[in-house]
């Protein structure tokens, strides 16, 4: 029974372990509902009626089903969802009921994705000393003074036994292991251990063969009868595992009955996606890169230009499209292969900020990012810039000042505009009072409700200006660019002090007080999130999140994998690079353009030492020469992990453009969750039939896209491109006559028109990795 990779999506109650209840309203005025424990039973339930006061009625002495024999459970893994087939059927009498289903079930893993990560979330950095204790060189998540500290921990154990000792040193020392993340399970509870392999990998597994060495086993089998002087196998595991039999004893035979109840304690398989311990660095199979798809088949749906949209939060075939100029619309999607065209009228704005936005080609409305609870709280932000000469409410600091080393008097003249006379500002707005439900609105009040942040640009460029929300901690992720200038003259990117060429993270859900603000020195009204790299690396600013970047285009989080945060920056001279953003890495800029070195200018500010940063370098990208060899010129467009089953071929690919509508890319990860990317730029043309005809590049079949601005996401996971010539939307690959083995011409499944905000039965139609039939039956029930 194969497991599949896919996060819990709706948690109503509690029975035993978190359980989800998908309700069946019947013909009559009763309501039943299925509900699962993680363990593997499913229960019957007949819910009261809504002013009943009556209780919930089920018996978890008699399942529905009991599928625990087949369920590896522990707290990463279990039965996660259920899914009923479009053909069940209930009827219902007054004293009985037939039933008549084809149930199915997916058992889905939690995510324990094997991207290279720290268990403090961080990425792996390259080591410019060797460790001395610990058998981890090159990128490791290990400082010297970690691998001392752990040194010491292995003396105080005080192993007698040296085989029972060259088992446990490589158990502690596992956390420098660049999967340290996924090996401690840090997606839940943290483990105090890692997962010890116990011979048992899925088809499926990314990693070796080094798995299936039972390595739990053979820690038993040696360790049993072995004092172990502050044994880490001692201590229960917070309530995730039994406590030891005699938790103050030294010895595994004292502190656990048998090796099965020590191993299914430690150890672990490896699987879809997750990894386990063998005694040695984990290395994954490098098997060959799947083939490049065909093509990437689009059609046109709209004319407007716009350089944002957000997908409306109800989970809707809504979304949001923004301009540069200022302006917010609320449009109506149409479904797949319907013929339609997107729903938006030009005339009537959901939100129009043209008064207060500063337009040119380098400024005006950057991003728009709606608040996770929106549809509770009518929240929403705006991301724009700014002319304090043309308005009063563009009143911020200047990012160039004494804490920086920076006087903006000394800084040169660019385009005939004032230091810092360009402002970048992020402005909350709401929904509140235009409707009597946030997700009803059709429009927003114009009224400022609160300013998050204004910083003063020193030049005019590279201002980046995108938000996001976390999809994971609620955060708000503000993109800045350098400041522009050339080569980054002033060494802001790399300055710790400097909020330029940074991407920062905000907490919008709580307002700061005053003396909060001032001895922070904030740019607005925000607090810091807790445990934001400032916490560790004092010499940051607190808002920061990663820094070394030049002037990020257009980042988004993996809907699958929520640890895949993607952002594209834009390069100088040669390259375009597409980043893995992780908590307190350093992207290089300007002491590196991509992965090459790059000599910046000699300026009034003191360049950082080479020696002083662990650059992460880029996991995709182009060069400059390979879009324009003439020219030489270019500039990366950000994209999306395509998750939507329009084109199976592209599915689980990172797309990517160049500004200049010319040339696209899909990024494919080989082996999956390993961080390590095979790009392949492909063609791309548009349906013969689609819905607004495409106008052609002469002598070609290339459309004439003009500029890609940015890539957009609906709530199906369709993907959008958002051009100077409209909106395009990525089709079915039989439609432009692409060769996709994977599509099935036959059975297209489109969503209805308008559909309404999903809910507990059919929320798990989503973005899925895999889709598996486990289990079809049909039963008759009769009481």
């Amino acid at each position: 029974m194969k497991l599949i990779k896919r996060q819990m999506v709706f948690a109503l109650r509690k029975l035993e372990m978190d359980l989800i209840l998908v309700w069946l309203h019947t013909l009559m005025a009763l309501t039943v509902s299925f509900l699962w424990n993680q363990q593997g039973k499913v229960l019957i339930a007949t819910v009261p009626e809504d002013g009943s006061y009556g209780s919930l009625e089920l018996d978890e002495s008699n399942p529905f089903l009991d599928i625990t024999d087949q369920v590896l459970f522990g707290a990463q893994f279990g039965v996660m969802g259920m899914e009923f087939h479009p053909s069940f059927l209930v009827v219902m009498g007054s004293s009985h009921f037939l039933t008549i289903l084809l149930l199915n079930f997916l058992l889905l893993l939690c995510p324990c994705y094997s991207l290279p990560l720290c268990t403090d979330s961080r990425a792996p950095l390259p080591q410019n000393t060797p460790l001395t204790f610990c058998p981890y060189n090159g990128t490791s998540c290990c400082s010297s003074g970690d691998d001392k500290q752990l040194k010491n921990q292995f003396n105080a154990m005080n192993i007698s036994d040296s085989g029972c000792a060259s088992l446990v040193k490589p158990i502690l020392c596992v956390k420098c292991d660049q999967f340290s993340a996924d090996l401690f399970s840090t997606s839940s509870a943290p483990r105090q251990l890692p997962i010890l392999c116990n011979s048992t990998t899925s088809a499926t597994s990314t990693q070796s063969s080094q798995a299936m060495n039972d390595f739990c086993s053979k820690v038993w089998t040696t360790c049993q009868n072995v004092s172990i002087m502050n044994s880490p196998f001692a201590a229960s595991l917070k309530g995730q595992v039994p406590t030891p039999v005699k938790s103050n004893s030294t010895k595994l035979t004292d502190l656990w009955q048998s090796q099965d109840d020590f191993c299914n304690v430690f150890g672990g398989a490896s699987g879809d996606g997750s990894v386990c311990f063998a005694g040695e660095p984990v290395t994954l199979n490098t098997t060959e890169p799947p083939r490049p798809p065909g093509g990437l088949c689009l059609e046109k749906i709209g004319n407007g230009s716009y350089l944002d949209m957000a997908a409306h939060p109800d989970g809707s075939n809504h979304a949001f499209f923004s301009n540069q100029q200022g302006k917010i619309w609320l449009a109506t999607i149409p479904e797949v292969d319907s013929g339609k065209v997107l729903e938006l009228d030009e005339t009537n704005p959901f939100l129009d900020l043209t008064d207060e936005v500063h337009f040119d080609t380098q400024f005006g409305m950057m991003g728009i990012a709606f608040h996770p609870k929106f549809s509770q709280n009518g929240r929403f932000f705006a991301s724009f810039n700014c002319n304090k000469q043309t308005w009063a409410g563009c009143a911020g600091r200047c990012s160039c000042n004494s804490d920086v080393d920076c006087d903006p008097s000394k800084l040169p003249s660019d385009s005939g505009t004032r230091p810092c006379q360009f402002q970048a500002v992020i402005a909350e707005f709401t929904v509140n009072g235009t409707a009597s439900q946030p997700s009803e609105a059709k429009s927003a009040s114009p009224k400022e409700v609160r300013r998050i942040f204004t910083m003063g640009l020193p030049f005019t460029s590279h201002h980046g200006g995108q938000i996001l929300f976390g999809p994971r901690d609620g955060y708000l992720y503000f993109m800045m660019g350098d400041g522009g200038g050339t080569g980054d003259a002033y060494n802001f990117s790399q300055n710790k002090k400097s909020l330029l060429g940074k991407i920062m993270r905000l907490d919008v859900d709580s307002t700061p007080s005053a003396a909060e603000i001032s001895k922070l020195g904030l740019w607005g009204n925000y607090t810091i999130p807790k445990d934001n790299p400032y916490i560790e690396d004092k010499e940051l600013q607190p808002e920061i999140w990663a820094l070394g970047m030049r002037n990020p285009w257009r980042c988004s989080f993996d809907s699958a994998r929520p640890s895949y945060f993607m952002c594209a920056d834009v390069g100088e001279d040669h390259y375009e690079e597409v980043d893995i953003i992780t908590k307190g890495g350093n992207y290089g800029w300007n002491m590196y353009e991509g992965a090459r070195l790059f000599t910046p200018p000699k300026t009034p500010a003191e360049n950082t030492s080479m020696s002083s940063i662990n650059p992460i370098f880029p996991v995709m990208g182009y060069n400059h020469s390979d879009i324009n060899k003439k020219e030489g010129s270019a500039s990366i467009t950000g994209g999306y992990f395509y998750r939507s089953t329009t084109d199976p071929c592209m599915s689980g690919r990172y797309l990517y453009a160049d500004l200049y509508g010319n040339a696209m890319w899909a990024g494919t990860e080989s082996p999956e969750d390993s961080g390590a990317f095979n790009t392949t730029k492909i063609s791309f043309t548009c349906a013969g039939n689609s819905p607004i005809n495409c106008a052609l590049v002469p002598g070609s079949s290339v459309p004439a896209l003009g500029y890609i601005f940015s890539y957009g996401e609906d709530n199906n996971k369709d993907v959008y491109l958002l051009a100077s010539s409209g909106v395009y939307r990525v089709v079915r690959p039989s439609r432009c006559k692409y060769t996709c083995a994977k599509e099935n011409a036959t059975d297209i499944a489109t969503p209805a028109p308008g559909a309404s905000p999903p809910s507990a039965a059919v929320i798990f139609t989503g973005s899925y990795k895999n889709l598996v039939l486990l289990l079809s039956f049909c039963l008759m029930v009769i009481s």
